[in-house]
């Protein structure tokens, strides 16, 4: 049973938007497409895992803290007597193993996966420890992309390579297992302890000024949109959305980079590039969201 469901990351979506409406630095477009990627294995494997059959609670994406120490969980899946932690990969490059650290094939050493995942571990069963919780624990990296190779993989259980992952699950479904409030009153409790982080002091500085304003395509996130009655076309895939639409999913995305800026007609008119009417945007804002203040100093929320 799915009991905490995957979320794209906040800094995701933020970079996914600065991405399209500025240049972003080597480092910072690099920062994007590693997101990117990791969200990507983490959307395949939460995929699979919705599919189990067997009595269990799965929990993704939790931030933990325990004395201090921030830890990452991707996947947990609590069982009757067991719960899995499973630390999700979506490497594609070939690597190598060797004295017990990762390398890519151009020898340069990459973050070691068991290692964090073995941080990871402890710290949760530290935090269950002290929720009175001894269950054990067994720890996993599950490697997703089929790209991935690993020259001189250590022999051990922890890592599930892509063509294992199937029969990596079968058997977690082949487990008996029965639940009980205890372990719905756990999955709550780590949910409530879920640490939330403002993803703003991680992005790249940006203006509103130095930000290209137009609609985007909802599918290819193209520029090249024409306005034709009631619907927004795209001149690239021909993708084809009510202007309505386009309109709620610019505010979206207005609100998110600029929180502190309030939603007016006006500035939205300008950040859809001008190319629907003024009178448009307020009877579409007027319909989805609720006014406060009159004239000149009114805004939306």
């Amino acid at each position: 049973m799915l009991y905490k469901p995957l979320m794209k990351p906040a800094e995701l979506v933020l970079l996914e938007f600065l991405n399209t409406r500025m240049n972003l630095s080597p480092a910072d477009k690099q920062n994007y497409f590693n997101l990117k990627k990791g969200y990507e294995g983490e959307t395949m494997f939460a995929g699979l895992t919705e599919k189990l059959q067997c009595e269990c609670l799965i929990l993704n994406d939790l931030l933990l803290e325990f004395n201090g120490s921030k830890f990452q969980i991707d996947s947990l899946i609590l069982l009757q007597k067991l719960f899995y932690l499973n630390e999700v990969k979506n490497f594609e490059d070939d690597c190598y193993f060797e004295n017990k650290r990762f390398y890519l094939s151009n020898g340069t050493e990459r973050r070691d996966p068991l290692l964090q995942l073995e941080r990871c571990t402890s710290l949760l069963r530290q935090l269950l420890h002290s929720l009175k919780i001894n269950t054990p624990i067994e720890s996993r990296v599950v490697f997703m992309n089929p790209l991935f190779t690993l020259y001189q993989a250590p022999r051990t259980e922890q890592i599930i390579f892509p063509n294992q992952v199937n029969r990596y699950l079968n058997k977690l479904n082949m487990i008996s297992s029965k639940l009980n409030e205890g372990h719905k009153r756990l999955a709550e409790k780590l949910i409530s302890l879920h640490i939330n982080e403002s993803p703003y002091s991680r992005l790249p500085s940006y203006k509103y000024e130095n930000l290209r304003k137009w609609f985007t395509c909802a599918l290819c996130t193209s520029f090249s949109i024409s306005v034709q009655g009631k619907m927004c076309i795209c001149g690239d895939c021909n993708h084809k959305e009510t202007v309505e639409a386009a309109v709620l999913r610019s505010v979206k995305e207005y609100r998110m980079l600029f929180p502190d800026r309030k939603i007016t007609t006006n500035g939205i008119y300008e950040w859809c590039g001008m190319v629907v009417s003024k009178k448009r945007i307020s009877r579409i804002l007027g319909k989805n969201f609720n006014i406060v203040g009159v004239h000149q100093w009114a805004y939306y929320e």
